[in-house]
């Protein structure tokens, strides 16, 4: 299943995976060893979030709706970053 909650993805270095963070939800964040993964990780992530939330009695944020961006990180050559 898919949500509609804002997903950050970004590389970690330390742990040579991407991590998928969901700032709306507290404490909810996943990784994977491709952006699909950490993204598809993240979508169960939040679902078990929400299913515990539930669980527990307790309020479920509403995304708030923001817009998707994808940003990715271009290897720099051996000649130095781009200028154009």
């Amino acid at each position: 299943m898919t949500h509609r909650y804002e997903i950050i993805i970004s590389w970690s270095e330390v742990d040579g995976v991407f991590v998928a963070d969901v700032p709306e939800l507290p404490g909810c964040m996943a990784h994977g060893k491709t952006h699909q993964a950490a993204l598809k990780s993240a979508n169960e992530a939040i679902t078990l979030w929400i299913d515990t939330a539930r669980e527990f009695d307790r309020a479920i944020p509403a995304p708030k709706g923001r817009r998707l961006m994808l940003a990715q990180r271009r290897p720099i050559s051996k000649q130095g970053p781009r200028t154009s």
